[in-house]
């Protein structure tokens, strides 16, 4: 028995250790190098591009016969109906449509719009708030009571006055966006050239004799156009969801166009039974949106000296 004891004591016990990873360590990972997300962007980004050669169909092509196909991978289906193939990958709606192929042009009708209405927005929103901020006086008191009179007002409800009054349609569409888009700029843009007014190196440029507009763009705008990248990755997302909740209630992108707001709305009255003829692209939404919120989120606290600090 001492023997044994002694060997028991001897033996060298091995210890395994077991290391956890919390999953804020990966959502964190996610946050300070957003490749997936980028990786997101630039997916979408070619099938905006490249529409034809990621879907070759003609997504407005109907197929009664296959009317609520699921997706591809419902084997008991397409065992049971050997007349309709495999060609739906994401299955199809209750007009037969492919729910890939309309997903795809889709994503060209909803980023082409929420592109445009960014590019446009930021650029007049860009220049207003310089503006603004830099004339002061009468110009910047009329600007900044617009800006409070548009913010009070409810965004739907504008959007539905302007669908009666004038009608629907892709311009009027990125009209009610861009005005959604400058309007959020104004306030975030003034403010900052309010600060780079004090800096020495404008009061410099006054003394030397230079012009109002030479001055707002040697100076001022290099000044804000960190900002207005952190304000662009951040805000398209949210035009994005904005065009779909237009289409999806009948006021945004017009019916005869796929686009994701008007597919979820496609499918709203059967999730029951037909559930990804909203969930495909209300999934696609969330990726889009969830991604640029990442790469607006890297993008401030890269531009940010006092995040890089805390961080």
């Amino acid at each position: 028995m001492m023997a044994t004891a002694e060997q028991a004591q001897e033996k060298p016990v091995s210890m395994a250790i077991v290391v956890i990873r919390s999953p804020l360590v990966a959502w964190e990972f996610i946050r300070r190098w957003p490749v997936i997300p980028g990786a997101v962007i630039v997916l979408f980004g070619l099938a905006t591009i490249f529409t034809t050669q990621f879907a070759t169909d003609d997504p407005n092509d109907q197929n009664l016969r296959a009317s609520f196909a699921p997706p591809m991978w419902n084997d008991e289906y397409y065992e049971n109906n050997d007349r309709i193939d495999r060609r739906y990958i994401f299955g199809a709606d209750q007009h037969g449509r492919d729910i890939y192929s309309r997903m795809v042009h889709g994503t060209r009708v909803s980023i082409t719009v929420a592109a445009a209405a960014a590019v446009i927005g930021m650029t007049l929103g860009l220049w207003a708030g310089i503006a603004s901020g830099w004339f002061a006086g009468w110009f910047d008191e009329i600007m900044t009571r617009f800006v409070d009179v548009w913010n009070g007002l409810p965004f739907l409800l504008i959007a539905l006055v302007v669908s009666i009054t004038i009608g629907t349609g892709l311009m009027v569409l990125i009209g009610l966006l861009v005005m959604a888009t400058w309007v959020g700029l104004v306030r975030n843009i003034r403010a900052e050239v309010l600060s780079l007014k004090t800096r020495d190196y404008v009061a410099s440029a006054r003394v030397a004799g230079g012009s109002d507009f030479r001055i707002m763009y040697r100076h001022i705008l290099p000044g804000v156009i960190n900002l207005l990248m952190v304000l662009a990755s951040l805000r398209i997302g949210g035009l994005i969801l904005a065009e779909a909740s237009l289409s999806y209630l009948g006021i945004g992108v017009p019916s005869r166009y796929p686009s994701w707001g008007n597919m979820i709305s496609d499918g709203r009255e059967f999730l029951d039974t037909a559930w990804w003829v909203s969930v495909v692209p209300g999934f696609c939404i969330f990726l889009v949106v969830m991604s640029f919120n990442f790469i607006g989120d890297w993008v401030r606290d890269r531009t940010d000296p006092r995040l890089r600090q805390i961080r």
